[in-house]
C-alpha cells in the first residue's frame, strides 16, 4: 500500500512567507488609500466652493431666492459626501487592523513552534492598540472631514435661510452655527459607532 508522504516543511514555510507579505502589502494599501481618501475630499470640497461662488458672483440673473437653494443642495450633497468619507476612513481603520490581527496570528504560530523566537517581535497580539484610537492617524483625518463637512452643513443651512428669505440676523447665526457643530459631532459619531460596531461583532465571533 503506498505511504502518506509528511508534509514538506519548507513548503508550510513558503505558504506563511508568502501569507504574510500578503497580510503585510494589504495593511500598507490599507494606509495609503486612507491618505488618499482623505485628501481627495478636501482638495474635492475646496475646488467645489471655489467653483460656486465664482458662479454666484458673475452669474447675476438668478435671484438670491433660487441662489440660496441652490447652494443649500450642493452644499448638503457635500455633507453627504463628507459622511461617505468617514464611513471609508472607518473601513480603511478596519481593514489595517485586520491585517495587524493576521499578522500577529503568524507570530503565535511561529512562537509556538520557537520559543526564543518572541524576543524577536515587539509587536504581538497583547500590544496591539485598540481599533477606536482618539489619538491615532486615522482618527486626526477623520476630525478634518468631520469638521469640513460640519462647515459644509452649517452652509447648506444658511442658504436653506437665504432661499426662504428668513431674515434674522441673530437666528441665522444661532442655527448655522448650531447646524456646522451638530454635524461635526455627527461625522465623529459615525465614525465612532462603526469601529465600536465592528469591535462588539469581533468580541461575538471569538
Amino acid at each position: 500500500m503506498p505511504t502518506k508522504k509528511p508534509d514538506s516543511p519548507e513548503l508550510s514555510t513558503s505558504i506563511l512567507v508568502s501569507e504574510y507579505d500578503y497580510i503585510a502589502n494589504s495593511a500598507s494599501q490599507a494606509n495609503e488609500d486612507r491618505a488618499r481618501v482623505a485628501s481627495f475630499y478636501l482638495v474635492a470640497v475646496g475646488s467645489l466652493v471655489a467653483a460656486l461662488f465664482s458662479t454666484q458672483l458673475f452669474d447675476t440673473g438668478k435671484s438670491s431666492s433660487t441662489l440660496g437653494y441652490l447652494f443649500s443642495g450642493l452644499f448638503l450633497v457635500l455633507t453627504l459626501l463628507g459622511s461617505l468619507t468617514v464611513v471609508q476612513l472607518a473601513r480603511l481603520r478596519t481593514a489595517w487592523y485586520e491585517s495587524m490581527l493576521a499578522l500577529n496570528q503568524i507570530k503565535e504560530y511561529a512562537i509556538s513552534k520557537d520559543k526564543d523566537i518572541a524576543r524577536a517581535f515587539l509587536w504581538r497580539s497583547r500590544s496591539m492598540p485598540p481599533l477606536y484610537k482618539v489619538n491615532s492617524v486615522s482618527f486626526q483625518q477623520t476630525i478634518e472631514v468631520a469638521l469640513l463637512s460640519g462647515l459644509t452643513f452649517g452652509a447648506a443651512v444658511y442658504f436653506l435661510q437665504v432661499g426662504l428669505a428668513y431674515n434674522c440676523t441673530p437666528c441665522n447665526l444661532a442655527y448655522t452655527i448650531s447646524s456646522s457643530i451638530l454635524g461635526f459631532l455627527f461625522q465623529l459619531f459615525i465614525y465612532k459607532r462603526f469601529l465600536l460596531h465592528k469591535t462588539e461583532n469581533t468580541d461575538h465571533a471569538a
